[in-house]
């Protein structure tokens, strides 16, 4: 029964560190990556589709993606997509092609940046905690109902801990990374 807790307890702090990579994904450095893309959603005949669906991105430098739709058709929904996404970037159709160039970034909003990075930081922290305190409380709800003993409560509970603090240690150093990512000129 402990190991099961334990082991929901650590599907639910993967499921926070996946969404922390998601959410840093989507805050663009300077260099281009396509998975900046990843979140615009392009209307499909009548269906929101994601981008990676209809267009192949790629990396044509190191500042400039290409997208590449696979109907010709595509080409302006795509770029209305991109133009309406919150991610401030400016597409240049050339033919069949889309080029997205990635703006600099100015001081001002490197900061901007670490500063989401660290909000997003710290809901994955509190993701974590939260798994950790739903498992404790099963674990007490075990103690309760004289499932378990006490002594292997306490013993859960600081693998629960043990846990918590391997994942926390994991947010910890994806953000530095960002961080570094995002100040590096």
């Amino acid at each position: 029964m402990i190991d099961d807790i334990k082991a929901e307890a650590e599907k639910k702090m993967t499921k926070s560190l996946e969404a922390l990579t998601s959410a840093f994904n989507k805050i663009r450095t300077g260099r281009a990556h396509p998975s900046i893309l990843d979140s615009v959603v392009v209307n499909y005949y009548g269906q929101e589709t994601p981008l990676k669906q209809v267009a192949s991105v790629n990396v044509e430098d190191n500042r400039t993606l290409a997208v590449s739709p696979w109907e010709k058709n595509l080409v302006p929904v795509i770029e209305k997509a991109i133009m309406a996404s919150d991610l401030g970037l400016n597409p240049a159709t050339n033919g069949d092609l889309i080029r997205i160039p990635m703006p600099m970034l100015t001081q001002e909003t490197r900061k901007e940046m670490v500063k989401q990075s660290k909000a997003d930081a710290e809901n994955a922290r509190v993701s974590v905690r939260n798994a950790r305190r739903d498992a404790n409380s099963m674990m007490k709800e075990l103690l309760k109902e004289k499932d378990i003993s006490e002594d292997d409560e306490r013993r859960g509970e600081d693998e629960i801990q043990k846990l918590t603090d391997r994942y926390i240690a994991e947010v910890e150093k994806m953000l530095k990374a960002k961080e570094e990512d995002l100040m590096a000129v």
